[in-house]
């Protein structure tokens, strides 16, 4: 299982916009609509990474709590669903039922997003304010795939109080592990 670490975009820097397919919906979907009044958590994920499928329940759970929170969660696949079919569109709109994401599945078909989010691997999460300034990047916790630390998501549930009492996050900030986004070679 190859590690990738993801990249430390600056604190501050503002989201970029994207319209991009929700896979679940079949409709096309905005950050500016899909934005929470409280912040936003924008992670790239994929249906295959075997570091997703490791926190997969415990990002379900986080969903649902963080919208009661005002913060709307959103995740976008950026693999190249050609080399990647497990990870097209299709398979994303079944994956995202089956596992019942109260969160939008948005397909990311140029990379373009992901590009301008400079992700690097899946997962990656941003956490952005009302503003959608960005507070927060990295990883959910400490757990990883064979490490058996629990997966209670932590950091990320440390950085979104920090966001919520409108307080600096003083906690280093640690770079997310996973796969690599599968990027396209032409």
């Amino acid at each position: 299982m190859a590690q990738t670490t993801s990249n430390m975009l600056p604190l501050g820097t503002e989201a970029p916009n994207f319209k991009l397919w929700d896979t679940v919906s079949d409709s096309i979907k905005s950050l500016n609509k899909l934005k929470g009044p409280n912040g936003t958590m924008v992670m790239f994920i994929c249906n295959h990474c075997p570091y997703v499928i490791h926190i997969n329940e415990a990002l379900i759970v986080l969903a649902e709590e963080l919208k009661t929170k005002g913060v709307r969660v959103i995740a976008i696949s950026s693999n190249d669903a050609e080399k990647y079919p497990q990870d097209g569109p299709r398979a994303m709109e079944l994956h995202a039922r089956k596992m019942k994401y109260s969160f939008p599945y948005l397909y990311d078909r140029t990379q373009d997003i992901a590009k301008a989010y400079n992700a690097a691997c899946t997962p990656d999460f941003y956490l952005f304010n009302s503003e959608l300034k960005l507070t927060y990047r990295g990883q959910l916790d400490e757990s990883r795939p064979g490490n058996n630390l629990p997966v209670d998501g932590s950091d990320l549930k440390h950085a979104v109080d920090c966001l919520l009492k409108n307080k600096v996050n003083t906690r280093t900030q640690k770079p997310s592990i996973g796969c690599g986004i599968k990027w396209k070679t032409s």
